[in-house]
């Protein structure tokens, strides 16, 4: 059962070269039937790790080094069934806004990164 799904924006720095980026990230968490708590990630509709373990941060497009991220903001997708929450039928025939069939896919990067800081800021404060 789905208990909570989010877009968490996840900020990764790179510790070799100091490339600084974001990418957000579809999170669902499930109760499975024992009543254990799972978390799935997605980005770009497609399934990944974790990116707050070594294994499922995204390397440095500059170095290809691999940094934990963290999280710098969240936004929770309220689950259906809400029943005080407007809703609109859909048509059985699927004719309804045919247009999000065709809709550019909102990419996981796809938003403004965090801004540059001058190299001698950098490396006088180190990692954020």
């Amino acid at each position: 059962m789905i208990t909570e799904l989010a877009v968490e924006r996840v900020e990764f720095t790179c510790g070799t070269c100091w490339h600084h980026w974001s990418v957000d990230y579809d999170v669902q968490r499930n109760m499975d039937g024992r009543g254990e708590e799972w978390e799935y990630f997605y980005r770009d509709n497609t399934a990944v790790p974790s990116p707050y373990t070594p294994d499922g941060a995204p390397s440095c497009e500059h170095c290809g080094r691999h940094w934990v991220g963290h999280l710098v903001a969240r936004r929770p997708v309220p689950l259906p069934g809400v029943s005080d929450a407007p809703r609109s039928r859909v048509p059985p025939e699927g004719l309804h806004r045919p247009e999000r069939h065709r809709a550019p896919l909102l990419e996981a990067d796809g938003h403004p990164q965090p801004p540059r800081e001058p190299p001698e800021v950098r490396s006088a404060t180190g990692p954020p």
